[in-house]
């Protein structure tokens, strides 16, 4: 029996919920050590949700040379996109362990976004995870954000990490 085998689903829902505060707190640093060395961070269009990266629009398809990239223009001062950064809060429900081998998670969400004078931005979809352990400890191998909303035109720049 592997490591993934023996978690439960409190267990990996403490770990998502670990991975939202650290994400509403802007711990940028902090999400990227939860980031497997081969992770992957995906928002496909919403129309295709289980296309392929390299033959579909995605809004985000960044392998782990590009979300370090991210995470350092979103701690830039000089980033105008995000700065000052947003603020937001995460509501991460109905978690379902959908595999184990390997360990893949959907959770259902919700994120507020305020941002200086703009009207607060809800994104309403589910994550799809695939988690792994690294050194013993659990990782983000795969993330991915599916956005519910078809008109994505009125969510604005999603600039910050969904």
């Amino acid at each position: 029996m592997g490591q993934t085998d023996a978690l439960t689903r409190i267990e990996v829902e403490d770990f998502l919920f670990k991975e939202a505060a650290l994400l509403d707190a802007w711990d940028l640093d902090g999400w990227l050590a939860l980031l497997a060395e081969d992770a992957v961070y995906q928002v496909p269009s919403n129309d295709r949700p289980d296309a392929d990266p390299r033959q579909a629009l995605f809004t985000i398809a960044d392998d782990i040379h590009r979300i370090r990239a991210r995470v350092q223009r979103l701690k830039d001062p000089h980033a105008h996109a995000e700065h000052p950064a947003s603020r937001t809060r995460r509501l991460i429900s109905n978690v379902r362990i959908t595999g184990r081998d390997p360990l893949r998670v959907e959770a259902n969400f919700v994120v507020y976004r305020f941002r200086a004078n703009e009207d607060v931005r809800q994104y309403v979809g589910r994550y799809r995870y695939e988690l792994g352990f690294v050194k013993n400890s659990l990782r983000i191998r795969k993330r991915e954000a599916i956005l519910d909303r078809m008109e994505l035109g009125a969510l604005g720049t999603v600039s910050f990490i969904l």
